[in-house]
Parts: C-alpha cells; structure tokens; sequence
C-alpha cells in the first residue's frame, strides 16, 4: 500500500493573464505531443523531484516569457483520480499577471502553438484535462484579489490612462463601473502619480498620463490603510 501511495506525480498549470486591445486575455497552448496532442491546454509541467512547487511554475513562466519577477499566485489543488490519463497527476494552479506589449511570449518545447485568447471566448472553449475549471477557479480568484490589492496595474503599461485602467477593472470583474465614482475612488486613494503627458497617436482629444506610486502604496499599508475597490 506504501509504495502504491508513492506513485503519485505532481504538476503545475499556469493561468497567464495578459490585457491587450481592450480586452482581458490568457495565453493558452496546443499541445504537441501526447497525451492530448493538438488539444488546447494551459501551459503547465510536471514538477521536477527535487523542485518546489513555486519554483517549478516560476520555470513555467520563464519559458514562456523570459521573466523572472511575474506577479503569481497560488490558486488551488485539483487532484481527482481520473484527471490524467497517465496516472494520478495531482496539479496546483496559479495565476499569474504580464504586460503583453511588453513582454512577448517565446516558444516553448513540446508545444506546437502558443496563442492569446480573450478569457470570454476560453471560458467557453473545450479544454485538455480538467482546465475549465482550472481556468473558472482562477478567473474568480483574480476578480477577488483586484479589488483589495492593486495587482491590476501588473497588466498595464508604466504609463496608461483612467479609460484604460476602468477598461481593465470592468473586465476583470465583470461588469460596467460608473465612470465618475470610479476615477473618484481610484484617485483618492493617492497611489496614482499623474505624469506632464497626454496620448498620442489617437484621433479623440488626449487624456492624460498617469504611473502606479508603488512606493505610496507601500506607506497606506504601513499606516493601516489600503486599496480596496
């Protein structure tokens, strides 16, 4: 019974959120090899015997964007018996956040296609595995985690404006936000520095720049306070 219990592999799968467009995408793979060749998947490896968990989806990561300092979160564990077709593979999911114009994806090995999908269409796309539910548990996650932590702005530009910033919100959460009462809160809040620039390049009239204040952020904390949506 021991050594039956001493079979099992572990995974991790990884939801990489990017915001490109105007809309809120994730990176999802065609898999080039078996088992589930040419399904869609998310990308994701076995986790190497003397890797932790964190490690091993920061390796994921690096693959697939060349980055080492990605915004990730543990999410869940999904381990039902029948999950692999290989064996028992108990997977843990993360989600992470990247700037898509910034950052490009690279090719990764054993993967036939690498592509960006708005998560409205992948929410309603056949998945390999179990990841339809990876990817629904991890869309819930960040829609709770934006409103009290200001990772959203991991998907932004240094640079953005307030249209591009409620644009992100309401995707990520799902649903229209009042214009005024959202730049109202959002710019109370002090963590926003605006910059002596506008847009350029856009055929309406500029808005104005405005950059993330980390460093203002980080003292809300220390004096009790926060960002909270």
């Amino acid at each position: 019974m021991q050594n039956e219990i001493f079979k099992s592999a572990f995974s991790v799968d990884c939801v990489l959120f990017g915001f490109d467009e105007g809309e809120l995408k994730i990176l999802l793979i065609k898999r080039g090899q078996p088992p589930m060749k040419g399904s869609l998947a998310l990308p994701g490896e076995l986790v190497f015997p003397e890797e932790d968990l964190d490690d091993a989806a920061h390796r994921v990561l690096e693959q697939l964007t060349g980055l080492t300092d990605i915004y990730m979160e543990q999410v869940y564990t999904f381990g039902k018996v029948d999950r692999h077709p290989d064996g028992r593979v108990i997977t843990i999911a993360y989600y992470a956040l990247v700037n898509t114009k910034d950052h490009p994806v690279k090719e990764m090995p054993g993967v036939e296609e690498i592509r960006w999908a708005p998560l409205k269409d992948a929410l309603k796309t056949k998945l390999g595995f179990d990841h339809n539910d990876i990817l629904e548990a991890c869309a819930e996650k960040l829609k709770r985690r934006v409103r009290t932590a200001p990772i959203g702005f991991e998907l932004l530009p240094e640079k953005f404006t307030l249209s591009e910033l409620q644009t992100l919100y309401e995707l990520i959460l799902d649903k229209e936000l009042d214009k005024r009462n959202f730049r109202k809160k959002i710019l109370g809040m002090g963590v926003l520095n605006v910059l002596n620039e506008k847009q350029k390049g856009v055929a309406h009239r500029p808005a104005n720049l405005y950059s993330f204040d980390i460093e203002r952020y980080k003292r809300l904390v220390i004096d009790g306070s926060g960002f909270e949506l």
